[in-house]
């Protein structure tokens, strides 16, 4: 299983999303395929398309690791920004087949 908890949103356009997370399970690689928002039972289908570890592309986010990434599919107007009050969103899915 691969998780991913919202941080904040950089955008959210055209079925794309760019949203800073942190890798709760991983680790999460490109290609990555999520299914199910933690508390929402509004179905998505998210692929991770793009990832920027510390400024630079990269093919695989480690747990623990907080990185940039661009979500696109069904369901990207369901991701919302956490903060420690309210809660953050967790992503659930499946790993890229390596």
């Amino acid at each position: 299983m691969a998780e991913l908890q919202i941080d904040h949103l950089r955008g959210v356009e055209d079925g794309e999303a760019r949203v800073v997370v942190r890798c709760l399970r991983g680790p999460v690689r490109r290609g990555a395929r999520f299914v199910r928002i933690v508390g929402l039972s509004a179905p998505v289908d998210l692929e991770l398309t793009g990832i920027l570890l510390y400024g630079r592309p990269s093919d695989e986010l480690p747990t623990a690791y907080t990185a940039l990434v661009t979500l696109s599919g069904t369901g990207t107007h369901l991701l919302a920004a956490g903060d420690r009050a309210n809660g953050w969103q967790i992503l659930q899915g499946a790993d890229a087949a390596v």
